[in-house]
């Protein structure tokens, strides 16, 4: 395989961006006598992958998939297809996959698998070209990114990779990103941590011939892993990363190195500091991206205490009943110090003994000593609880288990709280690999040195208190607030309402009555040349105008600024006559029965 031929590498995409994810051949070598033996393990990997690949929600991670099998020829068994939110047809792929037949002659299948891998390559570029032309139909671009195959094959690993890159060498791949072979052994045990921990790593006596390993490392990648359902998965799990492109995605900036700024010729000069470029990688999924109905007992947040409760189903007129504690099963105890960080999410929560007033006080008390004697255990053996939750009581399961959640309870290491932190921890389906290559040696005693220098800048805190630590939270709420435009429950009134307001005004008006403006008249007479139905239509009109408020505007753009505050006078009522003079019930609204001023008081009450 020619190193001209060989894609150059991806650009790089912002951290969870997955906009450059290649498309991914699964070629799987189902010749026996292994396929018996590996090919049930192998579909129950492949069925719970793309289970949870098809399942995750935001950006694809796997855009495209296609599956091949060779035994004697090749069968293509799903042609480039979109994985997510296609459940139902990979799932028919695995089934097809799980009933070939694990007898038949036993002979290499390396002209075989070349021919697919051949296959999958021309299928791509038709596949590439005929949505281009199509405009994609408003779907993610794979025209422009490189194709990456996935050798699934009992067969030893060295000889198949030889064989492989023979055929290939005269080949065009120039859509060809990476050509991964994965040997399934199903005699060697990997050692160095559990089952899928890291099943990135190669073996080592597959690989310790100097001139094989660099052949493999530039042509093809080599990977033995255990014939288990855990390692199969992590293989393919690896394809949910995000790929690594062309920019690195942190710099880490430390101070300057002391050695380095003196030693500089020419004078003393302002020192740079030191920057380490990384990039990230993620060691969980997060249970956010799993649908709703997945993720309720699955611990997605740790927030509020509200997010740890399950959710209550209660009418809308009626207030939800008290939720029931939540079951915590205790079933493991873990050192502390063989926790790994990387495996804990979410926010945490302090968990301490009740002091709820329904409970005796001899119940109360009996509890804070048990939980001050657990906290003290945990403390002195060094300790840490792993929790499942438990089903509510009086919950009816169904013919599917419920998905449950673990958390990790760590004790406060200071001797006089007794407090308990509540953390969610990853599980293995949630689990991504971590293909961090083993670092045996020492670092080189220049780079040491400088880092050492640099670090004995920084001041050193015995205790942590984040007390300390100020983000200016407060003064950029601050300034968004008083920048901001606010929200006021008005409408602006257009020319047009203003306008057919007046008019309903003047209508009333001129309707009232043809008589002077000083006149009075009896209210309870209709007036002349009118009914007493216009009459009273007219005065709801006036009550509609002056009692109405104005409804809550919708989210448009119409809002406008809230309208002036005008000064409401003062309601004042006459003094009564003297004692000896009965009141009228004219007297305390005004003078000889004015009935218009009348109105106008009542208006304003």
């Amino acid at each position: 395989m020619s190193g001209r031929n060989r894609a150059s590498p991806m650009p790089a995409c912002q951290p969870s961006g997955f906009s450059r994810q290649p498309p991914r051949v699964l070629v799987v070598d189902t010749s026996p006598p292994w396929w018996s033996e590996t090919g049930p393990i192998l579909c129950e990997a492949l069925d719970n992958f793309l289970t949870l690949a098809s399942s995750l929600e935001g950006p694809s991670r796997l855009p495209l998939l296609s599956i091949y099998a060779v035994n004697l020829q090749q069968e293509c068994l799903l042609p480039f297809a979109q994985v997510k939110g296609n459940l139902a047809r990979l799932r028919l792929c695995v089934d097809e996959l799980r009933s070939l037949p694990g007898e038949g002659c036993v002979r290499s299948r390396g002209t075989v698998l070349r021919r697919a891998i051949l296959n999958s390559l021309q299928q791509y570029k038709q596949y590439s070209s005929h949505h281009a032309h199509a405009g994609n139909g408003g779907g993610s671009s794979t025209s422009n990114v490189s194709l990456e195959v996935t050798v699934m094959s009992s067969q030893p690993g060295r000889a198949l990779v030889r064989e492989l890159e023979a055929g290939l060498r005269e080949s065009d791949l120039g859509s060809l990103r990476r050509l991964l072979v994965v040997q399934m052994s199903t005699q060697q045990r990997l050692t160095g941590g559990e089952q899928g921990w890291s099943p990135d790593g190669s073996s080592p006596d597959d690989l310790n011939d100097p001139e094989e390993e660099l052949m493999l490392g530039t042509e093809v990648d080599l990977q033995v892993v255990e014939s288990s359902v855990v390692a199969l998965e992590g293989v393919l799990k690896a394809w949910l990363h995000e790929q690594a492109g062309e920019r690195e995605h942190l710099h880490l900036l430390l101070p300057p190195s002391l050695q380095h700024s003196s030693s500089t010729p020419g004078g003393p000069r302002k020192a740079s500091p030191i920057c380490l470029k990384c990039d990230m990688q993620e060691r969980l999924l997060s249970p956010s991206l799993l649908p709703d109905s997945s993720t309720r007992d699955l611990g997605t947040k740790t927030e509020s205490v509200q997010n740890f409760h399950p959710p209550t189903k209660a009418p809308a007129n009626h207030s939800a009943p008290p939720l029931p504690p939540q079951r915590l099963r205790v079933i493991k105890t873990l050192q502390a110090d063989g926790v790994c960080e990387s495996v804990l999410y979410g926010l945490p929560l302090v968990i301490r003994p009740t002091t709820c007033w329904q409970l005796d006080w001899d119940e109360i008390e009996t509890n804070q000593q048990l939980f001050q004697a657990l906290c003290h255990t945990l403390r002195v053996r060094e300790w840490f609880l792993l929790v499942r939750t438990e089903p509510a009581l009086g919950s009816v399961l169904g013919s599917v288990s419920p998905v449950s959640s673990h958390y990790v309870l760590q004790p406060s290491p200071s001797p006089s709280l007794s407090l308990l932190l509540l953390k969610p921890v990853g599980t293995q389906e949630l689990l991504l690999p971590c293909g961090v290559p083993d670092s045996n040696q020492d670092p080189p005693i220049d780079a040491l040195v400088t880092v050492e220098n640099s670090l004995q800048q920084l001041e050193e805190d015995p205790v942590f208190n984040p007390l300390c630590l100020s983000t200016n939270l407060y003064q950029h709420l601050r300034m968004r607030g008083l920048t901001s435009r606010p929200a006021h429950p008005y409408r602006r009134q257009g020319p047009a309402q203003s306008q057919s307001q007046s008019q309903n005004q003047n209508y009333c008006g001129s309707r009232a009555s043809p008589v002077g403006q000083n006149q009075r008249r009896d209210p309870s007479r209709p007036p002349e040349g009118s009914t007493g139905r216009q009459s009273h239509g007219c005065q709801s009109q006036q009550g509609r105008a002056r009692a109405t408020v104005a409804p809550l505007p919708p989210s448009s753009s119409s809002l406008g600024p809230p309208p002036a505050k005008s000064s409401r006078p003062s309601l004042t009522f006459r003094k009564p006559p003297s004692s000896s003079t009965a009141a009228t019930p004219s007297s305390c609204l005004g003078e000889g029965g004015d009935n218009d001023d009348d109105d106008e008081l009542i208006m304003m009450l």
